[in-house]
């Protein structure tokens, strides 16, 4: 009975998503590079609301003069394990920054 209820019960999450905020993890100004995270279970699976999400990476853009910020990449990797089993996933969304104004940390030529 008790292996029956953690079937029934593994099969009622294994399909849920979950609505989740990505959070600034890392940036670059030299690069112009954004990243946003969120952490994820396993079975589970995390949606987030792109206008919000975008919303955030060009605020931070902004403050280093660019416009916007394109979404180019996503990676997922697993950060806990239990034997083969993976217990946690990061989830990093990464933002280039865009547009005109660039970063106040530019590179800077020299004739030396």
């Amino acid at each position: 009975m008790k292996y029956h209820c953690m079937f029934i019960s593994t099969l009622l999450l294994s399909g849920c998503t979950f609505n989740k905020t990505p959070d600034i993890v890392s940036t670059d100004p030299t690069a112009g590079v954004v990243r946003l995270g969120y952490s994820l279970l396993p079975l589970n699976s995390g949606k987030t609301d792109e206008l919000q999400t975008q919303s955030t990476a060009v605020q931070q853009c902004q403050k280093w003069g660019y416009t916007t910020a394109l979404r180019y990449g996503e990676t997922k990797t697993c950060t806990v394990f239990s034997g083969p089993q993976c217990l946690n996933y990061d989830v990093l969304l990464d933002y280039q920054c865009r547009g005109s104004g660039g970063t106040p940390y530019s590179v800077v030529t020299s004739n030396w």
